[in-house]
């Protein structure tokens, strides 16, 4: 291996580290915790080296908040495929979707909440969040009704998934009720 590769290797390894590290920062006691200083402190590297990386929190987000696409994606894709129908399909994608707010709640806020410097639905969106909302798209394309576009039905679709994991986790609605809310979603919006 090169001096260079090495270096390279060594730049990545520090940059996933300072990734890890603001999100656990950040599930552990929220993203205002979450500062150069204490993260330059928590992975013993100084502050200069954590801007050669990112140019600020905003960036920490953004990237923060593209590891979490990628992990929602796998979430639904692994939860749909493991369904025999399409209804179970919908189903478990709105189930994985809402356990995953639920799980990761930072790095849902960076995902959705917060300014991470990200372009979403434009030509430039990043592909992890593309592929996010593409995971969403194979499942729910096949149950939006005939005339329906199938982007625009999983933008609604999600904006309701959204929406009850936000509110849900507000403490606006009764979590006893999850399950019978994502089988109202289910039966009222993806006629399968």
């Amino acid at each position: 291996m090169s001096v260079k590769e090495r270096k390279e290797r060594e730049r990545a390894e520090r940059e996933r580290l300072i990734v890890a590290t603001a999100r656990k920062l950040a599930e552990q006691q929220g993203w205002d915790a979450v500062t150069t200083r204490r993260l330059a402190e928590r992975i013993e590297y100084s502050q200069p080296v954590l801007y050669s990386h990112f140019r600020g929190k905003r960036e920490i987000i953004g990237a923060v908040a593209l590891e979490g696409a990628a992990e929602l994606a796998t979430a639904v894709r692994s939860a749909a495929s493991r369904a025999s129908s399409p209804r179970e399909r919908v189903a478990a994608l709105a189930r994985a979707y809402l356990d995953f707010a639920e799980r990761n709640p930072a790095v849902y806020d960076a995902l959705f909440q917060l300014d991470g410097g990200l372009a979403y639905a434009q030509e430039d969106t990043p592909e992890p969040l593309k592929d996010a909302f593409a995971a969403l798209l194979e499942c729910l394309a096949e149950v939006a009704d005939d005339g329906v576009d199938p982007g625009m039905f999983t933008e609604v679709f999600w904006a309701a998934l959204h929406g009850l994991a936000t509110l849900t986790r507000a403490g606006r609605l009764l979590p006893e009720d999850a399950e019978p809310r994502v089988e109202l979603l289910v039966d009222r919006l993806a006629k399968a």
